[in-house]
C-alpha cells in the first residue's frame, strides 16, 4: 500500500517513470537510427545480432528510429516490431525524420513550394506520428531548392526572407498541425545542425522554430575543424549555450557523429564531453550504422600522446567490457568510446551548476564575423550567446553580427552611460564606422599590416594579418600595439584600443584576418583580451590559445586543453578565492604568490594534450 501511495504521489506531480532508463546521472544517452538500418530491422536476426555489438559496447537509454530518409518510407510492421524489440529491452523508444530527397545528391531537401512536395511531407509526417509519442527532424528540415516553382513563388523577396517564412509556415502546416491531428500527445523535435550562422539562407527561423516546435536538439558535431565548414571544437559546447538561451528549458539534446575519428578516438570523445560540459540533458550518438561500422584501429585511432596521463586512455578504453551475465567481449567499434567517455564524466556532471559566461549579442539571422565565438572559445574566453542585447552585465562583446540590429549604437550608449564597457571588434567597425563615430571617431581602414611583435605582450612566430584600426590621438588610446621587429620606432597598430564615453568605455579588438591566427596570438596579447572581457567572472585564464575556460554559477569550473603537447597556465581569481581544488582528487591547486600589481590570487595548472581538469572553488 505504501509503495502505492508513492508512486501515486509521483505520478501526481507531473514525474515521468519511465523518462530515463537510469544508465547514467548526468544525463541520458541516445542512438539515432538512419530509415535504411530501420528497414533491415525486419529481420530479426540482423536486429537481435546488431545491437548485441552496441549494447554491449555502451549504455543506451533511448534509441530514434527513423521512418523516413531518401524518399525511403519504412512500413508500419517493421516500425511495431523494431519498436517492440527495444521496449522489451528497456530502452525507450522514439522516431525521426530526414526531409530528403537524395542525400547524396549534395543533400537535395523537398521544395515546400511544390504541391506534390508539400502532400509528401505531410503524409511523411503523419505516418510518423501515428507509431511514436516524440520523433526528431535531422538536420534537413530547411530547403536548398532553386527551381522554377520556388523561382516564381520568391518573386522579389531576398532568398532568405522568401525562405524563413516558407519553412515556418511548413514546420506548422506540413509537420506540427498535421502531427498533432493523427496523434494529440506526439512531441516534435527540430534538431539544428552546426552550422548555426547561416541558417537563415537556407530557411532555419531561429526566431520562430524554438517556438513552434516542441523543442529543439543541438548538432554538436565539429570533426575535423580545419575541414570546410571551419567547425572550431569549442563549438561543441558553445552551440548549446546559444540554442539554450533562444528558449530556455527546450534544448533537449546534443548529437555527435563518428566524422573527425580519424584525427584519433581522442577527436571523437572530446565532442562528447564538451556538448555534456554545456549541461545538455541528452546526448544522440549518430548513428546505428556508425556505431557498427566504424572499426577501432590502431594505427589510425591511437594518438602520438597517449600514455602520457591524457582525459581519454585508448589503451584502458580497449581492456574487455565485463557483461551483466558475467562474461567478457572485446571493444571493436567506436560504441566502447562513446561508452568509456560518457560513462567517466557522468561521475561528475551533475555536479556542475548553470554554465555562465561572456555574454555576446547575435540577432536573429545575422551574418558577419562568421563563427568567430568559437574562436575565441579556442582562447579561453568563455562565451555565452543571447539574440537579445544583454543589460545585465559590466562588460558585453560584439561582433559584426550587431550591425543587424538597427538600434545598436542606442543600446551601446546606455550600457556605457550606466558605467559599463563595450568590447567590439574590428569587424564591427569596418561594418558600421559612421555609427560607431557618434560614440568615438575610430576607422578600420582599407589597409593592412602584416605583424609578429606585439611589444611587452611577446612576439608571434608566425607573419599575421590585421586590420589597421586609426583613431584620433588622446580621444583613444592605444593599449596594446603590434608591429614588426625590423620597423621598430616606425609604425604600430592597435590590437586593443581604448575610447572613454561617459562613465564607461569602448574597446576595439583586433581580430586577424584570418581567425585561424588568433591561436597564433602571444600570450600577453590573450592575456589582455582576457583580463577586459571577463569583468563579469571571478576567474580568467593566463597562458597560450587552445585552452578553453568552461564556467559554472555554483563555483565548479573546468580547463581544458586542446593542444596536442603539455602546458601550463595560470588561473588568475578575484581575492574572494582564497583556495582550489580538484574536484576529482579532492586535492587543492598550487597557489602562486600574491602580485601586488593586480592583487589578484593565481593558481598554476598543468593539462596533458586534449584533456581537461575539473575543479571546485574551495570553501
Amino acid at each position: 500500500m505504501k509503495r502505492f501511495l508513492i508512486l501515486a504521489l509521483i505520478m501526481s506531480m507531473g514525474i515521468s517513470l519511465v523518462g530515463h532508463a537510469g544508465n547514467y546521472k548526468s544525463f541520458k544517452v541516445s542512438v539515432y537510427t538512419r530509415a535504411y538500418e530501420v528497414e533491415k530491422m525486419k529481420d530479426l536476426h540482423w536486429l537481435d545480432s546488431t545491437w548485441t555489438i552496441i549494447s554491449s559496447q555502451v549504455k543506451v537509454d533511448k534509441i530514434y528510429l527513423e521512418t523516413h530518409r531518401d524518399l525511403l518510407i519504412v512500413p508500419d510492421k517493421t516500425l511495431e516490431q523494431a519498436k517492440k524489440f527495444f521496449q522489451d529491452r528497456g530502452v525507450e523508444v522514439g522516431g525521426g525524420i530526414t526531409y530528403t530527397i537524395d542525400e547524396s545528391n549534395s543533400f537535395e531537401t523537398f521544395s515546400y513550394s511544390n504541391p506534390e512536395h508539400r502532400k509528401k511531407v505531410q503524409e511523411i509526417a503523419e505516418h510518423t506520428a501515428k507509431h511514436f509519442d516524440n520523433f526528431i527532424l535531422d538536420d534537413f528540415f530547411f530547403t536548398s531548392s532553386k527551381s522554377d516553382i520556388d523561382i516564381k513563388a520568391k518573386g522579389d523577396k531576398s532568398w532568405t526572407q522568401y525562405r524563413t517564412e516558407l519553412m515556418t509556415e511548413a514546420g506548422q502546416n506540413l509537420v506540427i498541425n498535421p502531427a498533432k491531428k493523427v496523434n494529440p500527445n506526439v512531441k516534435i523535435i527540430i534538431k539544428y545542425p552546426n552550422w548555426y550562422d547561416h541558417f537563415q539562407g537556407l530557411g532555419f527561423n531561429l526566431a520562430t522554430g524554438p517556438q513552434i516546435f516542441d523543442g529543439i536538439w543541438s548538432g554538436t558535431e565539429t570533426r575535423d575543424p580545419s575541414s570546410a565548414q571551419h567547425l572550431q571544437n569549442y563549438l561543441s559546447y558553445n552551440i548549446i549555450r546559444y540554442f539554450d538561451n533562444l528558449r530556455p528549458g527546450h534544448n533537449f539534446g546534443g548529437w555527435v557523429d563518428s566524422g573527425g575519428s580519424n584525427m584519433g578516438m581522442d577527436r571523437y570523445a572530446e565532442q562528447l564531453w564538451l556538448s555534456m560540459f554545456a549541461k545538455a540533458p541528452e546526448i544522440a550518438l549518430f548513428a546505428y550504422h556508425e556505431l557498427l561500422g566504424t572499426k577501432l584501429r590502431p594505427e589510425i585511432h591511437r594518438t602520438p600522446w597517449q600514455g602520457m596521463g591524457t582525459s581519454f586512455n585508448y589503451d584502458e578504453m580497449m581492456k574487455p567490457i565485463r557483461l551483466p551475465n558475467g562474461s567478457t567481449t572485446l571493444p571493436t567499434t567506436i560504441a566502447r568510446v562513446a561508452g568509456v567517455s560518457l560513462e567517466q564524466i557522468d561521475a561528475f556532471v551533475y555536479k556542475l551548476g548553470k554554465p555562465i559566461g561572456i555574454k555576446n549579442y547575435k540577432p536573429f539571422h545575422s551574418l558577419g564575423d562568421d563563427f568567430l565565438q568559437n574562436y575565441l572559445g579556442m582562447i579561453g574566453l568563455p562565451m555565452d550567446m543571447y539574440s537579445q542585447f544583454p543589460t545585465d552585465q559590466k562588460v558585453i562583446l560584439l561582433t559584426e553580427q550587431a550591425k543587424y540590429d538597427a538600434d545598436i549604437i542606442s543600446k551601446m550608449k546606455k550600457q556605457l552611460q550606466k558605467g559599463g564597457d563595450v568590447v567590439i571588434t574590428s569587424g564591427l567597425l569596418a561594418a558600421i564606422p559612421e555609427k560607431i563615430a557618434d560614440i568615438a571617431e575610430l576607422r578600420a581602414s582599407d589597409l593592412k599590416a602584416l605583424v609578429n611583435d606585439f611589444g611587452r605582450a611577446g612576439t608571434a612566430d608566425k607573419d599575421i594579418l590585421i586590420t589597421q584600426v586609426r583613431y584620433q590621438t588622446n580621444d583613444a588610446w592605444d593599449i596594446l600595439s603590434a608591429g614588426r621587429p625590423l620597423q621598430k620606432g616606425v609604425s604600430g597598430y592597435p590590437m586593443l584600443l581604448r575610447a572613454p564615453y561617459s562613465k564607461g568605455n569602448l574597446y576595439v579588438m583586433t581580430i586577424p584576418d584570418d581567425y585561424g591566427n588568433l591561436y597564433d596570438l602571444p600570450e600577453g596579447v590573450l592575456n589582455a583580451y582576457r583580463r577586459v572581457l571577463s569583468q563579469d567572472l571571478d576567474m580568467y585564464i593566463e597562458g597560450p590559445a587552445k585552452v578553453s575556460l568552461f564556467l559554472y554559477d555554483n563555483g565548479t569550473f573546468i580547463v581544458e586543453s586542446f593542444r596536442d603537447e603539455p602546458v601550463t597556465i595560470r588561473l588568475v581569481t578575484n581575492k574572494k578565492i582564497e583556495a582550489v581544488k580538484d574536484m576529482l582528487k579532492g586535492t587543492l591547486v598550487e597557489k602562486l604568490p600574491e602580485n601586488q600589481r593586480d592583487h589578484a590570487n593565481r593558481y598554476l595548472i598543468t593539462l596533458m594534450p586534449h584533456s581537461y581538469k575539473v575543479y571546485e572553488v574551495a570553501k
